[in-house]
């Protein structure tokens, strides 16, 4: 047999007898990345921090395939503020050309753009792919989120919810000194919480290890040893030859900056890199290549002061006091400053 072949039989072969069963619940835990895969049969893989960071799901729904499951990519209506200069995502009334499946969730197709035409990244994403994205509005905050994907699984007869954040900002607890986009992933761990609460599967991902500039490696690594000894580590997947040429070419029409760090780092990248207009500043490491899978209930319960703080918002607003009320600043606060001073006049 290929080895190829090998591999995926491994990895998406499921137990065909009791003493096979017997076999792997004696020798595996009961919360692991192989038994929620096994459980699945296709994938709504959703980047959850706005901008490129489909791109890094897709990287994750690959993974995924190669296990046998079929997937469907999503991303934020949120673009970082240098493509989209209105802070924000932005609402159903703002977009053209997108298919509603929920005032807060819509499937979204090349010509999926704002009304001041910004093409979303997702937009971008569905014409390399000929199919369509999902893109979701976080702007009825964790009860609008959650509500959409409900809708959104249904539609797309999927059975499993992936989250994947590039840089790991959803590992924050909230007081690291470099955190700068908290709003968006916050509101995503809370609704995926909330949705695995409530039956469904759910699987989230960090990719890039640091990648946005924003957690230090060693706020990171102290976040994912916490995780582990709480049994939140699922495991891990690196990008491989394909994947990283594929994302390469990806990266080419689809505008992102820490989704791009781990294909660098993939490739040999070693060192200091600045981004971000050289406002932040990123270790390249070959642990930027690396996904690593947690669960969700356990990050959200473990360490996210911040999904915490935002679990009641019916909307963005709320959500965003919420983060004010612990001493979070957000980039929300962020966008507005920058709009504000730029139109002063």
């Amino acid at each position: 047999m290929p080895l190829a072949a090998s591999l995926f039989k491994k990895c998406y072969t499921k137990p065909k007898s009791v003493n096979s069963e017997v076999s792997l619940s004696m020798n595996s835990t009961p919360n692991s990345l192989e038994d929620v895969i096994r459980a699945a049969k296709r994938a709504l893989v959703i980047g959850v921090g706005g901008g490129g960071d489909v791109v890094g799901a897709l990287a994750t729904a690959r993974f995924l395939e190669f296990c046998g499951l079929n997937f469907i990519l999503g991303g934020l209506s949120w673009e970082r503020s240098p493509i989209d200069p209105l802070p924000g995502p932005r609402a159903l009334a703002e977009v053209r050309d997108v298919r509603a499946l929920h005032p807060y969730v819509w499937a979204a197709n090349s010509q999926s753009r704002t009304s001041t035409d910004v093409y979303f990244c997702e937009s971008r994403m569905a014409a390399i792919r000929n199919e369509e994205v999902l893109l979701v509005d976080i702007s009825g905050g964790v009860k609008g989120v959650v509500e959409g994907l409900e809708v959104a699984m249904k539609e797309f007869n999927a059975d499993l919810l992936v989250g994947l954040d590039v840089g790991g900002d959803s590992l924050a607890q909230g007081n690291e000194p470099g955190l700068r986009s908290p709003l968006a992933d916050s509101i995503m761990l809370a609704a995926y919480t909330e949705l695995e609460k409530r039956g469904q599967r759910t699987l989230w991902g960090v990719f890039g290890y640091g990648s946005d500039g924003e957690l230090s490696v060693d706020e990171i690594e102290l976040a994912l040893s916490k995780l582990a000894a709480a049994g939140g580590w699922l495991g891990a997947w690196s990008l491989t030859p394909k994947i990283a040429a594929e994302l390469e070419e990806v990266i080419k029409t689809v505008p992102t900056e820490a989704s791009a760090i781990p294909v660098e780092s993939f490739h040999g990248g070693l060192g200091q890199r600045k981004i971000r207009s050289g406002q932040r500043g990123v270790k390249m490491t070959p642990l930027n290549a690396l996904t690593f899978f947690l669960a969700t209930t356990t990050l959200y319960e473990t360490l996210s002061r911040p999904a915490q703080a935002v679990r009641a918002s019916a909307s963005l607003e709320e959500a965003n006091n919420a983060l004010h009320s612990i001493g979070i600043k957000t980039e929300l606060d962020l966008e507005r400053e920058r709009y504000k001073a730029r139109n002063k006049f």
